[in-house]
Formats: structure tokens, C-alpha cells, sequence
């Protein structure tokens, strides 16, 4: 007697960039993952998290008009469908409940993050996120019903003679949601993920889904969001996790893909696997994702960027003209009379590499206005920051009339230290619209050139070579605000801190476990006084990509009047 193989189904992890409030674009991109995958053998299409609004909506959700349209461009989606027999598609959207007039007529209704299953042109179930995640970027209860706490069970459907269970993101980093979907039938757990990108984030998820794999039994698969919205990031890098715990297949991460596998009912699963790129090529790839999404779904033709002749300039400008192409870059010396010849000759070497238009306006007829303005009202007070924030100011104050003029947005310069120490000047370099390395230190600003010197990029002539004078890598920081300035005259070793920043920001030490780790108090109470006192100045810096599990953003709401110290 021969033994029947395990029934086997085609599924694709329709990973895509959606944006947000662009229902009819991502709809329509939905709807031509599923088409693709069921031309290549799949019967069974899962989206991403809220897949049909884009993540997060934020309080899109709180206007009716947008859940109706969210409502109606669902129904639509699954009529377009019905043209593709035996597909089932899984979407994630918001749902809204139906009002029971008699009991809640004065009541608005619960708003659910759902998944509904699409199959012959009908919606044919829904199942609402049990978990509602609260912490660092997520704001989900805001907006959200749990779909426990209205009573809404597990929602299991069968595909070829597979069972297949849904869950939504944080359900399946928990134990519940997915016991209670096997309790139900389901033998393989699909998840609908919109996770936002930091670093380590890869292995976390994985070694979560395979822990959530081997306590149920179950082959899991998880479709994950890619692309850029406003300060985050979401990676892809969707993946297939079989009954043992052990990651069989795996899409590109940082790309649109629709990672096709096939899964059994024993819980086997197989498909590509490919690999994760290493520390720095992810954050490589996250700010360039994220300038290029941010520019373009946000349509700006172009981005200018003050080249100084440093390295985070250096660093933000390769990575816009990779992100954008060297066409839509524009970079802007403007010296001052401090800047040193060097920093001249860098920056056009830099700019020649890349290809970019470049353009010098020297700022001293302007700063010796402002001086000679100013100095009736100076008399008497000896030269400070002030006349150091003055040629910040006016360098600003050009590229912003550069934007006005020709619609180009100015990225900023300033790295995550900077932000921490208040290193930045209010309307002179923190002028702009959106900040590429806002969340990168600057230890890892080096680590990202000397990483991308090592890869080469695409020069100006059309060979791959090294985009960064190397003298911008190696030369000490400077401001180059008054005579030999230096950072290290003003900031403790960059070294020592960014591992005080990581240790007080992002890993809530206090400054007493910070020196019984063996940081020097003075420098610890040094970094964590200017931490407190500059949080006026990040309040009123522009958004920027996030790439540590904890930036200053939407997961950083600190007041800034406040008298705690510790």
C-alpha cells in the first residue's frame, strides 16, 4: 500500500510598498501581486499588515470618510478577484463594525486592524487583531478594538486541504492568539506584519516566529511590509518558518518581492532563501529606502544638501545620489571664513566623483553684515556661539531659499550624537525638511563611509570606485565655526559618547549604572545634562529615518520642561 504525500499548497508573501492613504494605488498593487501568484501556481495570496491603507494611517483612521473608502476599495478588490478561481487572498485593511442602532446609537463604532480572507469575488471572513502594541513607535490602542475583548474568535480557512490560521503582528509575539488559532483547526499560521525596521530587528523576529513555530506545532509564515513612511522603515525580508522552528525560505529584504513557497499540512516548508545583508549594508539600505520613499511619495523633485568637506555630509550626499540618481542632487559649499582649504577641495572632489551639481557661495559679505548689524548691540560682549551660530544661520537661510525656489527639499546633516548633545544650531543646520542620518551615531556615520568605500559605488565616469575622499574619513570633526575648532574640544570622544547615548537613550540606564559600568561620572553627567536641556531644539527638528530601536521620534516623548535629573 502506498502512503499519500501530505497535502501541499503554493502560497505567496506578497511583500509590497504601500503608501499610506493611497488606497486605489495599493489596491491596484494587491491586486497585481495575486494575479502574478496565481499565473504561477499559488492558491493562497498574503498581504502585509493594513496592506490597503499603508502603516500606520495614524488618525486617517478617526475620519469616517476614510474607513468608508477603506470599505469600499475592499469590496472592489475582492469583485476584481473573482476571476481567479480557487485564489484566496488575505488583506490586511482597518474594519470598522457595524453599529447596533438599538444598543450603541450614540456610539461611534469599534475600529478593528484586520485581516480579511478574498475568495471567488466575496469576502468570505474577517478576523481583528487580538494584541494592540503600545510601546516605541506603535500607537495602536489609540485606533484600535481588541479583537478579543469584542468577542471576535479565530478566523481558520481551508486551502487545497490546508488550514490555514490568521494572526496580525503582535498576536504571534505572544502565546494566545496562535494557541487559539490551533485550538481552532489551523495548521499553519499565516502572519500579517508591518514591523518597522531597527537594528538586530531580523534576527529577533526570526528567532520569535520560530519559538511561536515549535510551541504550536505549526509551519508559520510571515508577510512583512517594505518601503518608507515618513521616520520609519519596514525592511521585508518576509519569510517561512516550518514546525521545527527553522527558517526554510526568505525574500529579499529592503525590496518589493512576492516570495512564492510551498507549505504542508505536517508543517514542511520550502522556497529561495535569501540572505540577511550584514550591519552596515542594512542601514545602508534603510536611508537609502527611506530618502527615496520619503522624496518621492512625497513628490519633491529633487534634494540639496550643504557639503561642508566632513563626513556626514559626505555620508548623507552618497546616500541621496544612490537613492535618487545624481540628477536630482544638488550640493552646496557655502565657506565661511573658518573653513579650511581642505574642506574646499574635499567637497569638490566628492561632488566630481558623484556627478552632482555643485555650487559654491561664500558666506563672509553676509556674516560680516550680520557682525556689523549686531555690534552696537554686542558692545562690550566678548565673541561665543553666537557668532558661530550665525554662519549656521545663514548657511540655513540659503538652502532653504534654494527649496523655495526650485521645489528641491534640503536634507540635513546632523547625525544622532549631534541631536543628543545639542551640537546643532536652531534654523542654521537643523533647517530643512527631512534629517537622513537623524538616528545615526556617529561612530556608525564612519562605520557607513569606510562600509560603502569598501563595496565602491558608481562614479561619475562611469566606474565603480570609492565615493568619499578618503581625507573626509580620516580628518578630525570640525564645525569649522572659529579658528581650529575641533568637536572634541566641546563633546567627550565621540567613542565614549555614543555608548553613553545608547546606555541613557536608548537602554533607559540610569547615570548610576552607567558609571558603575565604568564611564567616567563627569562625562556621564556631562552627556546627560545636554540630553535634558537640547530637547527644546529636537522638538523642532525635521523628521528623520529611524534605525535603532530607539530614536528621537514618535517612541521619544520626553516634555521639555522638566526637573528630573537622574
Amino acid at each position: 500500500m502506498t502512503m499519500s504525500s501530505p497535502a501541499s499548497v503554493r502560497v505567496a508573501l506578497a511583500q509590497i510598498n504601500a503608501t499610506v492613504g493611497d488606497l486605489a494605488g495599493n489596491a491596484q498593487r494587491i491586486l497585481q501581486a495575486a494575479r502574478e501568484a496565481f499565473e504561477q501556481g499559488s492558491r493562497l495570496v498574503v498581504t502585509p499588515e493594513l496592506a490597503l491603507t499603508g502603516y500606520p494611517p495614524e488618525d486617517l483612521l478617526l475620519r469616517p470618510a476614510f474607513m468608508a473608502a477603506c470599505a469600499q476599495h475592499l469590496q472592489t478588490l475582492a469583485e476584481q478577484l473573482a476571476d481567479c478561481p480557487g485564489l484566496h487572498v488575505v488583506v490586511g485593511h482597518p474594519h470598522a463594525e457595524t453599529p447596533d442602532v438599538r444598543s450603541r446609537s450614540h456610539a461611534a463604532p469599534r475600529r478593528f486592524n484586520a485581516a480579511s480572507v478574498l475568495s471567488e469575488g466575496h469576502i468570505v471572513a474577517t478576523y481583528a487583531k487580538r494584541d494592540l502594541p503600545n510601546y516605541q513607535v506603535f500607537d495602536e490602542r489609540r485606533y484600535f478594538a481588541s479583537g478579543r475583548d469584542a468577542g471576535l474568535g479565530p478566523v481558520v480557512f481551508d486551502v487545497q486541504g490546508v488550514r490555514f490560521g490568521l494572526l496580525i503582528c503582535e498576536d504571534a509575539w505572544l502565546e494566545e492568539p496562535a494557541a487559539a488559532a490551533c485550538a481552532a483547526g489551523a495548521q499553519v499560521l499565516c502572519v500579517l506584519n508591518a514591523s518597522p525596521f531597527h537594528i538586530d530587528k531580523h534576527d529577533e523576529r526570526e528567532e520569535r516566529m520560530a519559538a511561536r513555530a515549535q510551541a504550536t506545532g505549526c509551519a508559520l509564515l510571515y508577510s512583512h511590509l517594505v518601503g518608507g513612511q515618513d521616520e520609519i522603515i519596514f525592511d521585508g525580508a518576509s519569510f517561512g518558518v516550518d514546525a521545527q522552528g527553522i527558517v526554510q525560505t526568505r525574500a529579499p529584504a529592503f525590496d518589493p518581492d512576492s516570495l512564492l513557497l510551498d507549505v504542508t499540512a505536517a508543517g514542511a516548508v520550502s522556497g529561495p532563501l535569501a540572505p540577511i545583508p550584514p550591519l552596515e549594508e542594512q542601514v545602508w539600505r534603510a536611508l537609502v529606502l527611506g530618502v527615496r520613499d520619503y522624496l518621492g511619495k512625497n513628490g519633491f523633485p529633487g534634494a540639496i544638501i550643504g557639503l561642508s568637506g566632513g563626513v556626514d555630509s559626505a555620508l548623507v550626499l552618497a546616500v541621496a545620489v544612490e537613492a535618487l540618481g545624481a540628477d536630482k542632487v544638488r550640493a552646496v559649499m557655502m565657506p565661511s571664513p573658518y573653513t579650511a582649504d581642505i574642506s574646499w577641495i574635499d567637497a569638490r572632489d566628492m561632488a566630481a566623483r558623484l556627478g552632482v551639481r555643485y555650487d559654491e557661495i561664500g558666506i563672509t559679505p553676509m556674516f560680516e553684515a550680520f557682525n556689523h548689524a549686531l555690534a552696537p548691540q554686542f558692545t562690550g560682549l566678548a565673541e561665543d556661539a553666537t557668532e558661530e551660530n550665525i554662519q549656521a544661520r545663514i548657511r540655513g537661510t540659503l538652502l532653504m531659499a534654494l527649496s523655495n525656489k526650485t521645489g528641491a527639499i534640503v536634507l540635513t546633516t546632523g547625525n544622532k550624537s549631534e541631536m543628543v548633545t545639542g551640537y546643532c544650531t536652531l534654523y542654521g543646520d537643523m533647517a530643512g525638511g527631512f534629517a537622513v542620518i537623524k538616528d545615526v551615531a556617529k561612530t556608525l556615520v564612519y562605520r557607513l563611509c569606510l562600509w560603502k568605500n569598501q563595496q565602491g559605488g558608481l562614479l561619475a565616469d562611469g566606474t565603480i570606485g570609492e565615493v568619499i575622499p578618503e581625507r573626509i574619513i580620516t580628518r578630525p570633526p570640525s564645525a569649522e565655526l572659529r579658528p581650529d575648532q575641533k568637536d572634541q574640544d566641546s563633546l567627550p570622544p565621540y567613542e565614549v559618547l555614543d555608548a553613553i547615548l545608547a546606555r541613557y537613550m536608548e537602554e533607559d540606564q540610569s547615570i548610576e549604572d552607567i558609571v558603575a559600568a565604568g564611564f567616567d561620572r563627569a562625562d556621564v553627567e556631562r552627556v546627560t545634562r545636554l540630553i535634558k536641556i537640547n530637547e527644546y531644539k529636537r522638538r523642532q527638528a525635521p523628521v528623520g529615518i529611524r534605525i535603532t530601536h530607539r530614536g528621537f521620534g514618535r517612541d521619544w516623548r520626553y516634555p521639555i520642561t522638566s526637573k528630573f535629573r537622574a
